[in-house]
């Protein structure tokens, strides 16, 4: 017979399992969920026959004074030596960009909006909780960043990043080299570009982003003999083509002579890697 005592324990026990199975489960909904990319309806239209350009000059300005680049091609950006002024300068870029409604824009002239913004939110939230190690030790859930959180309103619409990154730049400019141009502030990430995104430049850019980033270390890289590649090749298969197949024709697209042949001549399996330690020039 089993005793009271035990079968008491033995509930108590299948009622913890459950409770974790679902607390897993439904954050692992969650994180799904942020890389569907789902679009904002709002934020699909645009105008075609608008010339007007908007103004990233301020956002170069803080481009131009603190992103370093080293012998790798690699960008870091100097967190701890932003002053007073230019932190100023980059609250009124942010200020500005939320005045503008995008949709009265082209679509290049919008995708540049986005991806600026993107790279411009992440900076100044950084900046504001320096010094840090990792950009997931900010946020409103512990060790889960601040992709989730609300960081501006345009258009009459409250977005955090992951609403900008998922719900606007990859459903509706369906490119996948976007992966390339925004930045998320860690080591693993492509590199932040040290030239704001403007309509004129906008192919330009990420043709040279995407190429940097497949040609590092960070992208893919051969390490004893194994193949591993970073994990935005991981999470966002879907993005290039839906399969590890997809994943490496995209890579050869943009591969280097040496890099392509070791890609042609690969038959083992697919290692995943990306470093979240914050992209500090210290």
């Amino acid at each position: 017979m089993i005793s009271n005592l035990y079968k008491r324990t033995l509930s108590i026990a299948l009622l913890i399992a459950i409770s974790v199975t679902f607390i897993i489960g439904v954050q692992g909904a969650r994180l799904l969920y942020t890389r569907t990319a789902i679009p904002i309806p709002y934020f699909q239209q645009a105008y075609a026959g608008n010339n007007d350009t908007i103004s990233h000059q301020k956002w170069q300005t803080i481009l131009d004074n603190y992103v370093v680049k080293d012998a790798s091609q690699h960008t870091y950006f100097n967190y701890g030596g932003v002053s007073e002024d230019h932190e100023d300068l980059l609250s009124e870029y942010l200020d500005e960009m939320q005045e503008i409604d995008p949709t009265h824009y082209s679509k290049d002239e919008q995708f540049a909006y986005w991806v600026n913004l993107y790279n411009a939110v992440t900076i100044s939230l950084v900046v504001d909780e320096y010094p840090i190690d990792s950009i997931k030790e900010i946020g409103s859930q512990v060790n889960l960043g601040p992709w989730d959180d609300i960081v501006v309103d345009v258009g009459g619409e409250s977005l955090s990043l992951n609403n900008i990154e998922h719900g606007i730049l990859r459903p509706i400019f369906s490119d996948n080299r976007v992966h390339y141009a925004v930045n998320c502030a860690s080591l693993g990430c492509p590199n932040l570009s040290q030239t704001a995104f403007t309509a004129q430049n906008k192919e330009q850019q990420l043709q040279a982003a995407a190429m940097q980033f497949v040609n590092s270390d960070k992208g893919a890289a051969f390490i004893d003999g194994k193949l591993v590649l970073s994990n935005i090749y991981n999470w966002f298969a879907r993005d290039f083509g839906g399969s590890e197949e997809t994943v490496l024709s995209h890579l050869k697209q943009y591969a280097n002579e040496d890099l392509k042949g070791k890609l042609n001549n690969h038959l083992g399996p697919i290692e995943y890697n990306y470093d979240w330690q914050l992209n500090d020039t210290k």
